[in-house]
C-alpha cells in the first residue's frame, strides 16, 4: 500500500466458551432455540437474583491463557461495567477490569512476528437485539453465555496480519477444546481498533473502533474501508474523531454508531456479589498438564517427521478431531504421508464444510484407514486398487477386506505383467519409438494400456520400469 500514512490496529476478540451452562446460572448455552427460552431470573437481571460463578469458565479461560503464552493470575476479581442498553437488563455487565485472569502472552505469525496480548478476561455475553420492521426485539437466550475477551496490543500493520492472527487464534482455541469458534454463529467475533499516523511517527493517532465483525472477510474489508476513510480525512487536513463505528457487509462501508467510551465512562468497580477468584497452584498445574499438543508444534511434526506437504498439514491441524483421527490412522504405518493423501484427497471432498470437519465423524474409522494403508505398504494391493476400495469404504463404512478378493490380495504375477508389457509395446509401436527418441512422457501411455488390461491390479511403477527395460533392450 503506497501511502504516507501507516495504519495501527489492535483487536479485541470475544470468544464464547463451550460450557454446558451459562457463566452465572444453570441455563443452557446451546445455540438457537425459541427466543427467550434459555433464560432465567439471573441472566435477565431480575431483582433479588444473585449470580454464582461457573467453575468450568475459570478452567477454560486459564486453558486459553496457557495456550496463548499468558501469565496466569492466581488471584482475580470480577467487576461491574456499567452501561445502559436493552441487551443488558441489569444496566451493567459482569466482567473483569483491574485484576483479570490472564495477562501478557502472544500469538506468533508465520513470518515470526509476535502479536503481543494485553490480557484475557472473562465476562458474560449480552442479549441479542433483533431489528425487524422498524421495531427492536430482545432475545435473552445469549445473555449470560460465558465469554473470554482477548485483547491484543496495537501490533498489527495490515489486514493480512489481523486475519492471520484471528485464524491462528481460532485454530488454537479449537485445539484446546474450549470453544467451537464459529464466527457464523457469533461464538467468535471481533472488534477492530484502527488509527493512522504519518509513516515513521511513533505517536499513535486517534482511533475508531469497529464493532462485532463476524468473519475474516468482514475484518479485512472493514479495515480497508476505515483506512481509506481516515486517510481521506487526514489528507484534507481534517481531524479523526474517536468513535465507535458499525460495518455494513452489504455496502462494505463503516458508519458512526456512537462516540467512543473510555474506561471511566463505564464506572468499573468490584462486583460485591462475587467473591475473589483464587486459583490454587495444584489446579493450575493440572490444567497445564492437560494441554494437548498445540497446532504449531503439531504442524511442524507433520511436516518434518511425517513428510506431509505443508498445505496438507495445515488442513489436518486446523481441526482437533481431524488431527486426532490422522494420528490414530498413522499408528503402525510406515508412511504417514500416504494416510494424509487419502484424507485430503478423498475424505475432505466428501466432508467439505467447516462444521462437518469440526465434528469429524466419517463412516470409516481411523483403524480401518490404517489397515488399508498397511495393505498398500506391504504391496498386497496397488495404489489404484486402494483408492477404489477406499471410495467403497467411505460409501458403506465397511472395512477394506469386504471389497478385496483372494485374487486382489495375491498381487499380480510377474510373468503376467511381463506378458502385458510386451503386448502393450506391440500394440503401440509409435509410443515405444517416441520413448526411444527421448520423449519420456510416451511411456505413460503404455503404462495406461497395461493398467487397463490388468483391470488396475498391476503395479504402475513396476510396469513403467519393465516397459522402459523392454523398449531399450
Amino acid at each position: 500500500m503506497n501511502t504516507k500514512y501507516e495504519m495501527v490496529i489492535g483487536l479485541e476478540t470475544h470468544v464464547e466458551l463451550s460450557t454446558a451452562t451459562k457463566i452465572f446460572c444453570g441455563c443452557t448455552t446451546k445455540f438457537g432455540g425459541e427466543p427467550n427460552t434459555h433464560c432465567c431470573p439471573v441472566c435477565t437481571g431480575q431483582p433479588g437474583s444473585l449470580p454464582v460463578l461457573n467453575k468450568r469458565v475459570i478452567e477454560y479461560a486459564v486453558t486459553a491463557g496457557l495456550a496463548l503464552n499468558c501469565r496466569i493470575n492466581t488471584r482475580s476479581v470480577m467487576a461491574r461495567k456499567h452501561y445502559v442498553y436493552p441487551d443488558l437488563p441489569k444496566a451493567y455487565q459482569i466482567s473483569q477490569y483491574e485484576l483479570p485472569l490472564c495477562e501478557g502472552g502472544f500469538v506468533e505469525l508465520a513470518n515470526g512476528k509476535k502479536i503481543n496480548l494485553t490480557r484475557i478476561h472473562i465476562e458474560e455475553d449480552a442479549a441479542k437485539l433483533v431489528h425487524q420492521g422498524g421495531a427492536v426485539f430482545v432475545d435473552y437466550n445469549r445473555g449470560g453465555v460465558p465469554l473470554i475477551e482477548i485483547v491484543s496490543e496495537p501490533d498489527f500493520r495490515s489486514a493480512d496480519e489481523a486475519t492471520e492472527y484471528l485464524e491462528k487464534l481460532q485454530t488454537i482455541l479449537r485445539a484446546v477444546g474450549i470453544s467451537d469458534c464459529r464466527m457464523q454463529e457469533g461464538s467468535m467475533r471481533c472488534d477492530v481498533n484502527i488509527s493512522l499516523r504519518p509513516a515513521g511517527q511513533e505517536k499513535l493517532g486517534v482511533k475508531a473502533e469497529i464493532k462485532n465483525l463476524n468473519s475474516f472477510t468482514a475484518v479485512a474489508a472493514a479495515i480497508a474501508n476505515e483506512f481509506e476513510r481516515q486517510e481521506e480525512i487526514l489528507s484534507a487536513s481534517g481531524t479523526v474523531v474517536q468513535e465507535t463505528r458499525h460495518f455494513d457487509a452489504d455496502t462494505g462501508a463503516t458508519s458512526n454508531m456512537r462516540s467512543k467510551e473510555n474506561a471511566n465512562d463505564y464506572r468499573y468497580f468490584p462486583d460485591p456479589d462475587i467473591i475473589t477468584i483464587v486459583l490454587p497452584e495444584a489446579v493450575l498445574s493440572k490444567l497445564t498438564a492437560r494441554l494437548p499438543e498445540l497446532p504449531d508444534k503439531k504442524l511442524a511434526r507433520y511436516i518434518t517427521e511425517f513428510q506431509v506437504p505443508e498445505a496438507d498439514a495445515r488442513m489436518l491441524t486446523k481441526y482437533r478431531k481431524v488431527s486426532e483421527y490422522f494420528d490414530a490412522a498413522c499408528t503402525g504405518c510406515e508412511n504417514p504421508k500416504t494416510v494424509a493423501t487419502f484424507m485430503v484427497t478423498q475424505m475432505f471432498s466428501l466432508i467439505p464444510t467447516e462444521a462437518e470437519r469440526e465434528h469429524w465423524s466419517p463412516s470409516v474409522t481411523a483403524a480401518q484407514l490404517g489397515d488399508l494403508v498397511k495393505l498398500l505398504e506391504s504391496n498386497k494391493i496397488n495404489r489404484n486398487l486402494a483408492k477404489r476400495v477406499f471410495s467403497q469404504m467411505l460409501e458403506t463404512g465397511k472395512p477394506a477386506a469386504d471389497f478385496l478378493s483372494e485374487e486382489d490380495m495375491a498381487g499380480f504375477d510377474a510373468s503376467a505383467l511381463n506378458q502385458l508389457c510386451v503386448q502393450a509395446i506391440a500394440e503401440n509401436p509409435k509410443s515405444a519409438e517416441d520413448y526411444k527418441a527421448g520423449k519420456d512422457k510416451a511411456v505413460k501411455a503404455l503404462v495406461g494400456t497395461v493398467m487397463r488390461a490388468s483391470q488396475g491390479r498391476a503395479n504402475a511403477i513396476e510396469a513403467e520400469e519393465l516397459l522402459k527395460k523392454l523398449i531399450l533392450g
